[in-house]
């Protein structure tokens, strides 16, 4: 062991001896280690200047422009599409339509057998002459009541002058009977004449006043007969509907979608038979979170990227937005009163307006998938007035 030591302490003195004497060929224990060049230091020092020059960049159009771009890819194309359903219930005698046709507005698109209609339009024209017919009847009668009630007058007249020439020699015998000129037998006998006379007279009265009764009886005929006839008119009118309703019309211009209906199906009445797609009148529902909207405005740009056509983008605008989430207008809108609460950020759909080519809205059809980006920087300063004016408010309150 102590050899050992001796080897490896002359082993250093001869090594330090040549240290001294500048000879620079002795080995060393350890290999130099290498420096970094300076061309990897340059594309180093490159390399970091790029990437803070491109997160500055990034945070300069993050705070300029990016920050007010509200995105969302939970939208649709959607349309306001017309249900075609007819108005009268029946057969199915034609269909005027193939699957996926364009029409235009008021193209007919089937007809149903109009025969059930037809036949009440007519029951309703026999009504109308009938009851012409007795208005008139009534109206005759009444001419003829005319014609009753101056006969009447008259002998009311011959009556009352009867009686007047009776109550006369009545009143002439009665002195001459009391004075023994006359009998009192002939002063009783006209005296009994001058009475029925009398009578007679009231009966003419009497049926002078029915006869001209009558006539208010006969004009409430006339009246009924009118009134029945604009029943049956008002009849006819919806038999008439009814026929023109047989022959069933595009409501609007668009593309046949979704056709159930063949020839000789027996339809109800509202049974949907068909839809009409509005091509020329799409636009998109994008529902943003509510965390989006507080700088969300009408008319704001909009840029579409719709994944149908392939990364082409479509400008729009924002139209509206919706009065609720979408789940206040869910079939059942959720009751947070009840049972345990999960906060969960809600959606609210908002309507942008395309502002397509024709041949671009000949791709779009509604449901295709969409990327809408809302760009909200026109309403930057929307905030900050919102909440002044609500300090503005709090302050009042305190």
């Amino acid at each position: 062991m102590n050899r050992d030591n001796n080897a490896l302490h002359g082993g250093d003195q001869q090594r330090d001896a040549a240290i001294e004497a500048g000879d620079d060929s002795t080995p060393t224990d350890a290999p130099a280690k290498k420096g970094m060049s300076s061309r990897a230091k340059i594309i180093l020092v490159l390399l970091a200047l790029a990437a803070v020059l491109a997160g500055a960049l990034w945070y300069v159009r993050h705070e300029t422009s990016g920050k007010y771009l509200q995105e969302t890819n939970d939208a649709q194309v959607m349309a306001d599409m017309v249900t075609v359903s007819p108005r009268v219930a029946g057969y199915v005698a034609e269909v005027l339509v193939r699957d996926n046709q364009d029409v235009v507005a008021g193209q007919p698109l089937a007809r149903i057998d109009p025969r059930n209609s037809q036949a009440q339009a007519a029951q309703a024209e026999a009504q109308i002459a009938v009851a012409e017919a007795q208005a008139d009847a009534a109206r005759a009668q009444i001419g003829e009541q005319y014609a009753t009630i101056e006969q009447a007058r008259a002998q009311l007249a011959a009556a009352q002058t009867k009686a007047a020439y009776d109550a006369g020699e009545v009143a002439r015998y009665r002195p001459l009977a009391a004075s023994g000129a006359e009998t009192r037998q002939q002063l009783a006998q006209l005296t009994a004449t001058a009475r029925q006379s009398a009578q007679n007279a009231r009966a003419q009265g009497a049926a002078l006043a029915m006869q001209q009764r009558r006539v208010s009886s006969y004009r409430a005929q006339v009246q009924q007969g009118v009134a029945q006839g604009q029943a049956a008119r008002a009849q006819l009118a919806s038999a008439n509907v009814d026929v023109t309703a047989t022959l069933i019309r595009a409501a609007s211009a668009g593309r046949i979608g979704d056709k159930s209906v063949t020839t000789g199906q027996y339809v109800q009445a509202g049974t949907r038979l068909m839809s009409i797609v509005p091509l020329d009148r799409l636009y998109i529902t994008a529902n943003f979170k509510e965390t989006q909207l507080a700088l969300m405005r009408p008319g704001q740009p909009v840029s579409i990227h719709v994944d149908a056509l392939d990364g082409i983008e479509i400008k729009g605008r924002v139209e509206s937005v919706a009065p609720g989430t979408g789940a206040q207008f869910s079939l059942l809108p959720p009751e947070n009163a009840t049972g345990n609460f999960t906060k969960i950020t809600q959606r609210v759909p908002v309507r942008v307006s395309l502002e397509a080519t024709p041949a671009a809205r000949r791709l779009l059809v509604p449901g295709l998938s969409v990327t809408a980006t809302v760009d909200t920087i026109g309403a930057k300063d929307e905030l900050e007035r919102i909440r002044d004016q609500q300090k503005h408010v709090n302050g009042k309150e305190r």
